[in-house]
């Protein structure tokens, strides 16, 4: 399991729940539940991980302040 913060939030607009991961930029997903959402936050953290590898891109470390906001 990935260590980064996930926000998740209800979108109106979508009418999805939105996850996004703010320590990885553009690393934002959605789900019909929350934890489809964070299911899917958690498979696009190991996906940014991998590109950012593959382009020799700098991966920020968790800050691991937040894990989990009710």
């Amino acid at each position: 399991m990935n260590k980064y913060e996930v926000i998740i939030y209800w979108s109106s607009e979508d009418e999805a729940f939105v996850a996004e991961v703010p320590e990885l930029p553009g690393c934002a997903v959605h789900g019909p539940t929350q934890e489809a959402a964070l299911a899917n936050a958690q498979e696009a953290i190991g996906l940014w991980i991998d590109t950012a590898t593959e382009f020799g891109d700098q991966i920020p470390a968790p800050k691991g302040r937040r894990l989990i906001l009710a």
